[in-house]
This record gives C-alpha cells, sequence and structure tokens, in this order.
C-alpha cells in the first residue's frame, strides 16, 4: 500500500498539520497527511473566526510565506473587521468570521489541489524510530509508514478526556474519539509531558434567540482581507454578530452547579487559557462584576447554528441551559449541544530546537497545541515553520529560524522555546517588543522574498511585495522632495483647524501632522498627479501614511532591533559545555544546558539567565 519511503508524515489534519502538509508538499517533499476523520480536515473547533489582536498579524505572515490559511479565510468569510482602529498601525489586527462547514471544505479542496501530497484515514499510535532519528509511524491497524521526517499536530487528542458536569468521556473533540499511545512511547523515549485543558461553549439554534434585544456587531462598510495576492472579490453582503450580556441572575442560577462542575469538584486539575477563561472561572475570580459580554457569532451563511463566545462552560448540560436561558435575547434558547472542557497531553517546548525539531528523537517536528499553544493562528504558524524545516532538513539546508523583530511568528517559537509554557500559550501584541515594525500591513514587506527563495511563496507574490515596497519608496521620497505653496494648502489646514504656513513647505512636514491624513493629501494637485503616473493603490497609500507619520516610532525600533541583531550573531555551539565556564551561576548553567539556546541573543531571554551571564558568556566567546 505504501510501497516507497515519504519525505515528510503529517499527523493531524487540524490548522497546525494543514498548514505544514501544504508547505513540505508546495516546497517539493513527497508528503502523507494522516488524519482520524478525512472529514473533519481544518475543522474550527472552537469559535469560527481567523485573526484578532496579534492573532490576525500571525495569518497575514503565514499568508506572506505562502501559506493557505488567509486564502481560505477571504474565500469563506461572512465577515470582516479592522480591530483597534482608534490605535496606532501596530495594533491595527484583522479579524474575519468565517463559514465553518466551507472553511474545512476550502481546505480540503486547496490541499486535495497541492502536488505531492497524499491523504490517509486512520488512527497514529506510534513512531518508529532507528538509532535515536524518527523513520515513520505506526498506525492502529499496524501498518508502518516510512518517512525520512514525521511532524506530530495532534492537537487536543492525545489522552483526551472531555468533561461536562460529572460526566466524563475520551474524546480529542465532541464525536471524535481521542488518539491513545504516543504521549506513553515518547515518554519512554525520555521526553516530559504534561496536560492542559481548554474549553468550548454551547451552540445554539439562532431561530431561537432574540435579536432584537442585543446589540448589532456589524463587520467594516469596506471590508478588508487577509491574503496578500487579493485573488478573491471583496465581500458585497456579511452577516452581523451581535452582543449581550450576563447577569446577577445568570450568575447566580451558574454558581448553583459549581459543586457539580469538574473545575471546582477536583476531576479537573490541568491548567487552562488564562486569557480565554470559562464563564464559571469568570464569576469565580471577577466576583464583583455583575456582567460579562457575551458575543453572539454565526456558523455560517446556510445554517442557523449559533456560536456563543464568552460562555466556554464545563458545568453540567441542565445548569448551562438554564443560565443561558436568563441571558437577555436567549430567553427561548434551543441547544444544539453543551459547551464541555477538555484535558489533553502535551510536550513542554523547551524540549524542542528553533526548527521545532526536538531534541530527544531527530527528524521529529512538533506543531501546535502539542507545543502547549492555544488558538488556530498559533497553531497554523508552527504548522507551517515545521513543514518547511522538515523540508529543509532531509534536503541538508540550514532550517528557517525568524527572529523577533522579523515576524509575530519568530516571537511565538522563540518564546516556547526558550521559556516554556505550564498553561495555554496566547499571542498578543505586549509580547512583541518590537510590534512597530511587525505590522499587519507590512508582512508582505517582510517575509515574502524569504518564502520565494525557500521556493514556497510564488513569483506573483514576489512581483505583488516588490511592487507594493518600491511605489511606497517613491511616494515616500515625492513627499520628502515636494514642496506645496501657502496658498494651495493653507484653505485645507484651516478646514482642519490646523496651522497655516506663509511660505512653501515640503509635503512631508504637512502630511506628518497628526490631523491630516491621505484623504487629505489626495486632494492636493501634485499629489494627484503623482498617484495616476504611477498607478498607486490603497495598499500604497496606507503603507506610505505610516512611513511618514510613524517614521520616528519605527527608526528607534529599528535600531533597537540592530543591536539585538549583533547578539544574534553569536552563535553557540551546539555541543559547548557550559558547566566549564566557572563564572556562570549554576543556576544559568542549569537552565543553558536544558534549553541550549542557538545565539547569545536566545540566550539571554531564558528565565534565570542574568545579564552578568550573558556578559560571562561574551568575554568566553572572544567578544
Amino acid at each position: 500500500m505504501f510501497s516507497s519511503k515519504y519525505d515528510v508524515i503529517v499527523v493531524g489534519a487540524g490548522h497546525a498539520g494543514s498548514e505544514a502538509a501544504a508547505a513540505a508538499a508546495n516546497m517539493g517533499s513527497r508528503t502523507l497527511l494522516v488524519t482520524m476523520n478525512l472529514q473533519n480536515i481544518a475543522q474550527m473547533s472552537c469559535n469560527p473566526a481567523m485573526g484578532g489582536i496579534a492573532k490576525g498579524q500571525i495569518v497575514r505572515e503565514i499568508d506572506a510565506l505562502g501559506g493557505y490559511s488567509g486564502i481560505v479565510t477571504d474565500n469563506t468569510a461572512v465577515q470582516f473587521k479592522m480591530l483597534n482602529m482608534s490605535k496606532g498601525p501596530a495594533m491595527w489586527s484583522p479579524r474575519a468570521q468565517s463559514d465553518r462547514m466551507r472553511f474545512a471544505e476550502a481546505w480540503r479542496i486547496m490541499l486535495e489541489k497541492t502536488p505531492n501530497l497524499d491523504f490517509y484515514q486512520e488512527m497514529v499510535s506510534g513512531i518508529l524510530v532507528s538509532n535515536g532519528a524518527a523513520v515513520g509511524i505506526k498506525t492502529s491497524l499496524g501498518l508502518e509508514i516510512m518517512s525520512k521526517t514525521v511532524v506530530l499536530t495532534n492537537g487536543t487528542f492525545l489522552n483526551g478526556l472531555i468533561h461536562i458536569g460529572e460526566k466524563q468521556f475520551g474524546g480529542g473533540r465532541a464525536g471524535e474519539k481521542a488518539s491513545l499511545g504516543i504521549t506513553e512511547e515518547l515518554v519512554d523515549y525520555g521526553f516530559s509531558a504534561g496536560r492542559m485543558k481548554t474549553g468550548t461553549p454551547p451552540r445554539v439554534d439562532g431561530r431561537s434567540l432574540n435579536y432584537s434585544l442585543m446589540s448589532p456587531q456589524p463587520g467594516d462598510k469596506n471590508p478588508g482581507k487577509f491574503s496578500y495576492l487579493n485573488n478573491t472579490p471583496p465581500l458585497k453582503k456579511q452577516l452581523d454578530c451581535h452582543m449581550t450580556y450576563t447577569s446577577q441572575k445568570v450568575h447566580d442560577l451558574l454558581r448553583e452547579g459549581f459543586d457539580r462542575s469538574p473545575m471546582f469538584n477536583g476531576s479537573i486539575n490541568s491548567i487552562g487559557p488564562r486569557y480565554c477563561p470559562s464563564i464559571e472561572d469568570k464569576i469565580n475570580r471577577f466576583s464583583e462584576k455583575d456582567r460579562h459580554q457575551i458575543f453572539v457569532e454565526p456558523e455560517g451563511w446556510d445554517t442557523v447554528e449559533v456560536y456563543v463566545n464568552g460562555f466556554s462552560t464545563s458545568l453540567p448540560e441542565d445548569i448551562q441551559f438554564n443560565a443561558l436561558r436568563s441571558v437577555k435575547g436567549f430567553e427561548s434558547v434551543k441547544f444544539f449541544r453543551p459547551g464541555y472542557a477538555i484535558e489533553y497531553d502535551y510536550f513542554p517546548p523547551t524540549q524542542l530546537k528553533s526548527s521545532l525539531e526536538t531534541k530527544p528523537i531527530r527528524n521529529l517536528f512538533f506543531a501546535g497545541q502539542i507545543n502547549g499553544t492555544t488558538g488556530y493562528e498559533e497553531a497554523a504558524a508552527q504548522g507551517i515553520m515545521a513543514g518547511i524545516n522538515s523540508h529543509l532538513l532531509i534536503n541538508d539546508k540550514d532550517p528557517l529560524v525568524l527572529k523577533r523583530s522579523e515576524a509575530y511568528i519568530g516571537v511565538l517559537i522563540d518564546d516556547l522555546i526558550t521559556k516554556g509554557t505550564d498553561e495555554p500559550y496566547r499571542m498578543f501584541t505586549s509580547r512583541a517588543e518590537y510590534r512597530t515594525l511587525l505590522r499587519q500591513d507590512n508582512a508582505d514587506l517582510r517575509l515574502t522574498e524569504t518564502s520565494h527563495k525557500l521556493g514556497l511563496a510564488n513569483h506573483d507574490r514576489l512581483i505583488r511585495a516588490d511592487q507594493k515596497k518600491s511605489k511606497t519608496k517613491a511616494f515616500v521620497s515625492f513627499f520628502r522632495k515636494t514642496s506645496v505653496k501657502p496658498d494651495e494648502i493653507n484653505p485645507l489646514l484651516e478646514k482642519k483647524n490646523s496651522s497655516k504656513i506663509n511660505q512653501s513647505v515640503k509635503l512631508y512636514k504637512i502630511f506628518s501632522r497628526p490631523n491630516l491624513t491621505m484623504k487629505e493629501m489626495l486632494k492636493i494637485k501634485s499629489v494627484q498627479k503623482f498617484c495616476s503616473e504611477n498607478f498607486l493603490e490603497n495598499d500604497v497609500f496606507e503603507q506610505t501614511e505610516i512611513q511618514v507619520k510613524y517614521s520616528g516610532y519605527i527608526e528607534k525600533e529599528q535600531l533597537n532591533a540592530k543591536k539585538l541583531n549583533n547578539l544574534e550573531s553569536i552563535k553557540i555551539p551546539s555541543k559547548f559545555v557550559y558547566s566549564k565556564v566557572s563564572s556562570l551561576s549554576s543556576e544559568a548553567v542549569q537552565k543553558l544546558e536544558k534549553v541550549k539556546p542557538i545565539t547569545l541573543s536566545q540566550a539571554s531571554r531564558i528565565s534565570g539567565v542574568s545579564p552578568n551571564d550573558i556578559s560571562v558568556l561574551m568575554v568566553y566567546m572572544g567578544r
């Protein structure tokens, strides 16, 4: 059945596995994607949305690298919003509601059209290892499939245990069985494993809701897109989300079930996501609050199923139902299915190299929730990097390691492998010290060229990115060189309550004023002429405005990033023996031996390694 050896086998077809398989196959590796159910490829297990704060930036980066997440989202979106527009551009974050069924369908269609990619449906029960390296997989039917590399993206399926009140049953997702055997085998190979928890809200019948009692949450009037390819038509119509609130009565009804809650009766001991707590956890931790937001999200164009965002719970179904019926607009609610919590195995990510290859077993990669992360976007980001690096490994090429100053993906992976995590890791803009450089609008400028050199991003992507870059540079230069006379600009300045000028001034200086936007600049004749002669588009307008108005912040972060990169350039030999450096603290030696950082910069971010320890290493390496 499988007569020849694969280059890459990807286990699991969630967001991480789908991106990993697509990347490896598109780079030329003969790839096999193995999943327990081919009908659930790229399933949106939780909310039907992609993007959000920092997560939207990650999706843009995946797209710039040649991944599929942005394209699929654009093709299946029912609503698009750019969040945080009242703040600076570093905080702008795209988010799209998707049609859940069409999202999974679109992913499967794209994967089936991907050359070099095969599929197989069965449970993987173990990894084949020879001389310390992964050489294939074994399945529950006893099949052995050989491969040069293996990528594990098991999500919540490893020994998954679902909780609804006092009821417990094995499963990796509602209606799907857990994956057994892999954890125990990897522990025998020297891995350490832990348990984490996540939860999901009930799904309800939208026909039973009274939306007139809720606040509508429409999409943007001029909806954008995720993919830089811009091949999909703009959304002509959108579905509204809605917002309502819990109340003290709702909280009291939920408290009646706390003695039956697995969170409070000892059934669940693992840690859940701090920034997306269950409704019972919110009530318990924030007892002073008399209400919490509930976002009512449609699941698609042609379904009445609704996702109750903000009401994640593992309480008994009767408690869920009674409490939700006391939420405004939910008085006659009908359940499709109750919410539940799920516990699953993960492997602390300090056991990984920066390429996401594991340290205990060569040629084995981990990506997604197996590494302790939460969220589709974080999983997909790890997936594409694991797919890329598995291909590079078997072709004897250096891995792709994105710096913290290059991408949120770089921040994500660096945080995981240097700091580890004992709770589900979620990306935030605050985690990125160079977030002014890592904006959602410039991911293509940051990453497309690198991806194209790898053979992943196609030529069309490179051309679009190069044109955007060159046209933006020319437009910024135009503003720096071109002057405007008082009689032309003063009427406009007066309308905007901005100080008038009494002599010719460079347009750059005028544009730098906070109350003047590109919209005003496009009213100036010389600007109009330049735009028409150079066929400028909206993405160039946006990029130019950001580079003019935020040049000071951008230049400062570029300088700081350059200083960091000086430490990044100091490589630490893979077999460096820290215990021989007598001046290092004992804690630093212990942490450095465990993490095995590849650069001095990475070493400086390890908890327990002090600035003095870094100075000692610097001197020891002749710097």
